[in-house]
């Protein structure tokens, strides 16, 4: 008896289809990129500082500096410390406050004689300023602060601890002591000498960054160039007679960004609290100009009868902050080439 069942082939019938169910190349940048957006916290984060530093730049159309700091005189007891206010029936939004010691909330607006088409979303400071407004002048400050802090370290501390770690021998030693002559100084005293220069503002604040906070990031670069330049890829790469220059910004440079990545993310909010301390004791940004820093410190006195002036400045310092940081661990996961395998 003839079999005359037919077979049917199963599995890869040609070419075309081996070729479609292969994993397509991707260079480091796209990888680097498909890895951030497989953590989430990293790429809200992402999302989060984009749409805050768009924010900042847009709002200069609408919310001039000066315009945050001007007061009327004649009618500060009319605007001063308003609470936030949306609409009469919203909650915790309504102008209503409850003083400490009181058994009732208070209508503000109404006992102040507000205007009925007054209304102020974060409230106003003890001037009758708004305070929405001083919070975006703030947030454009700590954001420039930022931008510079991290420009600095990029090109100045990159550059030097690349160059230092790759070259070695004398040339790192006295690179590497003109770095602790540098870190010696104190910061204090660096601001100091520049308000007594400058006088104070975010020009003193960032010159300040400029001679001192990038000593951090050399060292770290430094070091783990010393770690990776005598690898064996770093040696096959001489071998082939690439330069050394090639060798240091090809090779190692892509290693070490993982590392290069968390320390500038780190520097950035390292960079928004020291603006905040030198606010705190009057070597920051020039009253009346506003940064996050100097509104807490204005808010303190009034914490107990206006804690909402203090813990708005503050959740938005704290939420670029942690921004910062948890972008900065996603990229660090993101940039690093030992991770970079296809799961």
């Amino acid at each position: 008896m003839v079999d005359t069942r037919t077979f049917k082939f199963v599995g890869i019938g040609s070419l075309d289809s081996q070729e479609k169910i292969q994993k397509p190349t991707l260079s480091f940048i796209q990888n680097a990129w498909r890895r951030l957006k497989k953590n989430k916290l990293a790429f809200v984060a992402l999302w989060f500082l984009a749409l805050m530093l768009i924010f900042a730049i847009g709002s200069t159309v609408f919310v001039s500096k000066e315009e945050a700091n001007t007061f009327n005189s004649d009618k500060v007891t009319t605007y001063r410390n308003l609470p936030p206010k949306l609409a009469d029936h919203l909650p915790f939004w309504n102008g209503t406050i409850k003083y400490s010691g009181a058994t009732r909330r208070v209508d503000v607006y109404r006992e102040q004689e507000v205007p009925k088409k007054d209304k102020f979303i974060l409230g106003t400071d003890n001037l009758g300023r708004s305070l929405a407004k001083r919070v975006i002048v703030g947030i454009r400050i700590s954001l420039l602060i930022a931008v510079a802090a991290t420009l600095i370290d990029l090109v100045i501390g990159v550059s030097y601890g690349l160059i230092s770690g790759f070259i070695g021998g004398k040339t790192d030693t006295i690179m590497q002591r003109i770095i602790e002559v540098i870190s010696s100084i104190p910061n204090l005293v660096i601001v100091t000498m520049l308000g007594l220069l400058l006088g104070n503002g975010i020009t003193a604040i960032v010159i300040s960054i400029a001679i001192v906070g990038w000593t951090a990031m050399a060292r770290q670069v430094r070091n783990m160039t010393l770690s990776y330049k005598e690898r064996d890829f770093i040696l096959a790469s001489r071998t082939l007679g690439e330069s050394n220059l090639k060798i240091a910004f090809k090779h190692i440079l892509p290693n070490i960004s993982g590392i290069i990545i968390v320390q500038v993310m780190m520097t950035v909010p390292s960079a928004i609290m020291y603006e905040a301390v030198l606010s705190a004791i009057n070597l920051g940004v020039k009253p009346p100009t506003a940064s996050l820093g100097s509104l807490i410190t204005d808010a303190q006195e009034n914490l107990q009868y206006y804690p909402y002036q203090l813990v708005i400045p503050a959740l938005a310092l704290v939420f670029i902050s942690l921004a910062f940081i948890l972008l900065g661990d996603g990229l660090r996961d993101a940039f690093d080439p030992k991770l970079n395998v296809e799961e």
